[in-house]
C-alpha cells in the first residue's frame, strides 16, 4: 500500500530556519494547516512557532486541541453566523474578508474579546499562475482601497438618510485592529517587497490605527535560494517604521517544504509506445494523492529519476510514464527517464509529498487513501495512520 512519509528531521531544519526569521526580525509566525495539518507533529511545530492560522471552523477547532496555548487565527472569505458561537472561544484573531462581512461578524467577535482584521487586496499581481493569483481582476478575495472607500462612503450616506447609529456607519480603520494581506505563492522577497509597497502605497495611511498586519503566506523560506537575510532586513525595516505594530507571517510550505515523500509501488509496465515510453501503472493517482500535480499543474520530482523530454527520450536511458490506477484518463503524473529498467513491483518515491497531499487527497474511484508515516530523527519510521474501506464509505453515506 502507498505512504505518505514525513521527515521529522526535515521538517525540525524548516523550523528552526523559520524561528531564526522569527527572532532576528522581531515578527511572529503561524503554520498555515492549509498546507499541513498532520496534528500529530503539532508538538514539534509549536517548539519553534507562534501558532496556527486556519482556514474555517474545523481547521480552528484541530489547531485549538493539538497546539494549546498558542495563538490561533483565522480568515474565509465568509462566514457562516451559526458557526460563530463554536468558532469565536477557539480563535485570538479573525480575519473577515470585506466590509459586508465585518458588518455581520465583528459585533461577535468583540464582544467575544477576539482581535478582528480585515483581508485587503493590494492589487499587486506577483503570482505566476493566475489560479493562485489572489490580486487578478476579479478577485473574491480582499477588499481593494476602492472598495472599501465605497462601503464607508454607503454607510454615511445610509447614516445620513435614518440617523440610526449602525455598524457600518463608522470609519473601517476604527472598527478593526489589523490588516491582512496575502498576494505570494511560492515566491521570494522580491516579490514581497512589491507587494509590500502596493500595500503601503493603498492602506499606509490606516496603519497608525492598527495593532498589527498579517504579511500572509506564499514566502518559500526554507527554500534553498530563499534570501533569508533580506527578508529580515525588510521585515525589521517595515518595523522601524511602523514599530507599533505586531507583523505576522503565515507560510505554509515553507512549514514542511522537501520534508515528505510519497512512496509508491509499480502494478504494470506496459510495452513502450511509438515514442518510446512505456506506460507504468502505479497504485497512486495524481487525481487523489497529489492533486495540485493536476490543479498547478506540475510535475513532482521522483528519486534516482529525471524528467523525461523530446532530447532524452532519443538517449539510451528507460523513459516511463507514470500514471495512476483511476479511469480519468487525465490521471498521469509525468514521464521520467532512469538508468535501468523499472520491474513490476518497485518502490517509486515522489519528493517534497508532505504539503497540499494528505490535505487535499481524495478517494475518487474509491482509491484507498495512503497511509501516513513520520521518520522519526532516529531513522525508525513510525505508521502515524493506516486508511482502509471504512473511510471511503464513512464519506458517502
Amino acid at each position: 500500500m502507498p505512504r505518505y512519509v514525513i521527515d521529522e528531521a526535515a521538517l525540525t531544519r524548516n523550523l528552526e530556519i523559520l524561528a531564526s526569521v522569527r527572532e532576528r526580525a522581531g515578527v511572529k509566525i503561524l503554520l498555515a494547516q492549509k498546507a499541513f495539518s498532520c496534528f500529530e507533529l503539532y508538538p514539534l511545530v509549536a517548539k519553534y512557532l507562534d501558532g496556527a492560522t486556519a482556514s474555517g471552523l474545523f481547521e480552528a477547532r484541530l489547531a485549538h486541541e493539538e497546539m494549546p496555548g498558542k495563538e490561533n487565527h483565522v480568515f474565509a472569505p465568509a462566514f457562516r453566523a451559526a458557526d460563530m458561537p463554536e468558532l469565536l472561544p477557539l480563535v485570538n484573531h479573525i480575519v473577515f474578508n470585506s466590509p459586508r462581512q465585518l458588518e455581520l461578524h465583528a459585533w461577535m467577535a468583540r464582544a467575544a474579546g477576539v482581535s478582528v482584521g480585515l483581508r485587503v487586496n493590494p492589487e499587486v499581481s506577483v503570482a505566476t499562475t493566475p489560479a493562485y493569483d489572489p490580486c487578478r481582476p476579479g478577485s473574491r478575495l480582499g477588499v481593494t482601497r476602492g472598495g472599501m472607500d465605497a462601503a464607508e462612503t454607503a454607510a454615511l450616506h445610509h447614516v445620513a438618510k435614518t440617523a440610526v447609529p449602525h455598524m457600518e456607519s463608522r470609519h473601517l480603520g476604527g472598527l478593526i485592529d489589523g490588516l491582512h494581506f496575502h498576494c505570494l505563492c511560492e515566491q521570494g522577497v522580491e516579490e514581497l517587497r512589491k507587494v509590500l509597497a502596493g500595500f503601503e502605497a493603498k492602506f499606509g495611511d490606516l496603519l497608525p490605527l492598527m495593532k498589527w498586519v498579517n504579511f500572509g503566506g506564499g514566502h518559500h523560506i526554507t527554500r534553498a535560494d530563499y534570501d533569508v537575510d533580506g527578508l529580515v532586513e525588510l521585515l525589521l525595516d517595515f518595523r522601524r517604521r511602523y514599530p507599533h505594530l505586531t507583523v505576522y507571517l503565515e507560510p505554509g510550505e515553507a512549514v514542511a517544504l522537501n520534508a515528505g515523500t510519497l512512496e509508491a509501488t509499480v502494478l504494470e509496465i506496459q510495452p513502450p509506445g511509438a515514442d518510446g515510453v512505456s506506460n507504468a501503472i502505479l497504485d497512486v493517482s495524481a487525481a487523489c494523492h497529489m492533486p495540485d500535480v493536476l490543479e498547478m499543474p506540475y510535475m513532482p520530482r521522483v528519486t534516482g529519476a529525471q524528467p523525461s523530454n523530446h532530447q532524452t527520450i532519443n538517449q539510451s536511458n528507460f523513459h516511463y510514464r507514470f500514471g495512476g490506477p483511476t479511469c480519468l484518463a487525465g490521471d498521469v503524473i509525468g514521464t521520467y527517464s532512469f538508468p535501468r529498467p523499472l520491474m513490476e513491483g518497485d518502490t517509486v518515491v515522489f519528493e517534497d509529498m508532505a504539503i497540499y497531499s494528505m490535505v487535499k487527497n481524495n478517494t475518487f474511484n474509491g482509491m484507498p487513501l495512503p497511509s501516513i508515516a513520520v521518520r522519526r530523527a532516529d531513522g525508525t519510521v513510525e505508521t502515524l495512520k493506516a486508511f482502509g474501506y471504512a473511510d471511503f464509505k464513512g464519506r458517502l453515506g
